[in-house]
């Protein structure tokens, strides 16, 4: 079997990466691998901290090592149970999503640039670039909408880590990327060309 393409997708909260992996997804169904690195969270316990803030927005958040494994064992031709996290708890769910590996693995995150050891290893880096208010208007309605909080405890929570996080560590993995896109989904141009490409790509290893 032919090394998978392996394209990563980074950018701020509220960016629009989501909404540009989940189209690419959705476009080449069972021809693409989605991870997404929230999934990847540590449990709670074991997060930095900021006052009593949780600090979603660190690096060391995140379990990397458990996500550079999976990667790889996906580029092997293996699949694997990607975790689940939740929001209310702030642990790891009991239950797991299986990931079948594909001609393209598309990982979706915040900070996938930030780490040069993992960011070296993408074929394609693209990074969704998006106005921080509107950033953090998105975040607002999906926090309150989706994860039941309170618009003050979005804004400090905003405030207190993720600006200041996005500012150290997101905005700077910028210059890492092959492909920058303004507003993600959003953008219809740029997410056709992307589309265009990953098309080739597919089609060059099927032969």
């Amino acid at each position: 079997m032919m090394r998978p393409t392996l394209i990563g997708i980074s950018g701020g909260t509220g960016s629009g990466k989501t909404t540009l992996a989940r189209k690419l997804a959705e476009h080449f169904g069972e021809s693409i691998a989605l991870i997404r690195q929230d999934d990847y969270y540590r449990n709670r316990t074991a997060m930095p901290r900021v006052g009593d803030e949780i600090n979603y927005d660190h690096p060391d958040s995140f379990d990397m090592p458990l996500l550079f494994s999976h990667i790889a064992a996906l580029r092997s031709g293996q699949a694997v149970e990607a975790p689940i996290y939740e929001y209310k708890t702030h642990t790891r769910s009991e239950k797991t999503r299986l990931i079948h590996p594909a001609p393209v693995i598309l990982v979706e995150g915040i900070l996938l640039f930030e780490s040069e050891e993992l960011s070296r290893l993408f074929d394609m880096k693209i990074f969704v670039d998006t106005d921080p208010d509107v950033r953090l208007l998105r975040r607002i309605r999906r926090d309150m909408e989706s994860r039941g909080r309170t618009l003050d405890s979005v804004i400090k929570q905003y405030l207190t880590t993720v600006k200041p996080m996005h500012e150290a560590f997101v905005e700077p993995s910028k210059k890492r990327a092959d492909v920058i896109v303004p507003e993600g989904g959003e953008n219809a141009v740029a997410t056709a060309m992307i589309i265009d490409r990953i098309g080739h790509l597919i089609s060059a290893r099927q032969g």
